[in-house]
């Protein structure tokens, strides 16, 4: 061995020492992180907290963003502090969560991207079961879906909120792309598809123009509809690419969605009540009179107040016929002085009012 070749071992063997002296640090940083956390979660179960601070997570991200000199880029900053935190938040007190299924469906895909992997998930058949699960405190968290920038709202889980006494604890926006999966990913020995109602919706055009003469078999999910797909060489499904990952499947034809921004809005419901951010939203329900003018009445105080109404969406009531329950989502947290007024006012022109939550705004893809 060269003089030359020894002295560039020993110079990779002292900056290998040096990696090793700070990991070391790093471990015991993380585990001085993790005891703190703990310490918080104590805290929370003696003062009856249970709030999950989704603004605080985001807020210590952005902030390591503008003091991170590099050359560790911003993106990798991001992912190994969103697990750094995950980990102290599994410390505080593992949770349980669950969610519209089976696995590998778009709301399984939501509810991975808004908590961790690290969290235990829970399929439900329903969305029913879910509220059910989260009532009886069997799980502490659910994620359901509630509206679809296609096909508008999912109204089973607006029922629901009729007779759950669950909150909207946040949001969250997830950009849908279907795939069609097949066994071989050939797009010429496909006679069969198989998927839920609301793809074959969303990719109607498509489906006509390149594969006119297939049989559309309905399936209760794209779960389902992906383990049909195996079952056959000549059948696919259209669904996520979680799917594809989950079965081993094909991609026989990526993004064969008509329309290019499809997005569906996710709740996450609980018990928590999320603390105002300055950045966030108010949903309530409310029922009016059966009178000329009464939804213009109830909704006036909004506009006086000058509050921007985000959303309204009504539903037949089911206690009595021709009458109807209305959900607005306000900007603004129910804690804000001008909320509360608003709030108040209305409730001179409504039968019924009822505050499903307020929680923090999320980004839409949309």
């Amino acid at each position: 061995m060269s003089a030359e070749s020894s002295g560039q071992d020993e110079k990779i063997a002292n900056l290998r020492r040096s990696i090793d002296e700070i990991d070391d640090t790093i471990l015991d940083l993380l585990n001085r992180r993790v005891s703190l956390a703990e310490a918080i979660g104590t805290l929370k179960t003696q003062t009856g907290n249970r709030v999950m601070d989704k603004a605080r997570e985001e807020s210590i991200l952005q902030r390591l963003a503008g003091l991170n000199p590099g050359p560790l880029s911003s993106e990798m900053l991001r992912r190994i502090f969103v697990d750094i935190i995950a980990a102290s938040r599994q410390a505080q007190e593992p949770k349980r969560i669950s969610f519209l299924g089976p696995e590998a469906t778009f709301t399984h895909v939501a509810a991975l991207a808004f908590f961790n992997e690290l969290d235990t998930f829970v399929p439900h058949p329903s969305i029913r079961d879910v509220f059910d699960d989260v009532e009886k405190g069997t799980s502490r968290y659910g994620v359901v879906p509630v509206e679809n920038s296609i096909e508008g709202a999912v109204n089973h889980t607006l029922d629901l909120f009729l007779e759950s006494e669950l909150h909207i604890c946040a949001e969250s926006y997830l950009a849908i792309s279907h795939d069609l999966l097949s066994k071989s990913g050939d797009l010429e020995k496909i006679h069969t598809i198989y998927s839920h109602p609301q793809p074959f919706a969303q990719c109607r055009t498509w489906l006509k123009t390149h594969l006119p003469h297939a049989e559309l078999v309905e399936c209760g999910s794209t779960s389902q509809a992906a383990q049909k797909a195996l079952l056959a060489d000549d059948a696919a499904a259209i669904a996520g690419s979680a799917a594809a990952r989950l079965y081993d499947l094909k991609v026989a034809a990526p993004a064969i969605q008509d329309a290019v921004r499809n997005t569906t809005r996710f709740l996450v419901i609980g018990r928590d009540a999320p603390r105002p951010t300055g950045n966030d939203k108010t949903s309530i329900l409310f029922v009016t009179a059966h009178i000329p003018g009464a939804l213009f009445k109830a909704l006036e105080p909004i506009a006086a107040s000058g509050l921007n109404m985000l959303k309204l969406e009504s539903r037949p009531a089911r206690h009595k016929n021709w009458s109807y329950v209305f959900f607005v989502d306000l900007e603004g947290h129910v804690e804000n002085e001008k909320v509360k007024q608003c709030l108040a006012k209305m409730e001179a022109f409504c039968q019924f009012i009822k505050i499903l939550g307020a929680y923090p705004v999320a980004l839409s893809d949309a």
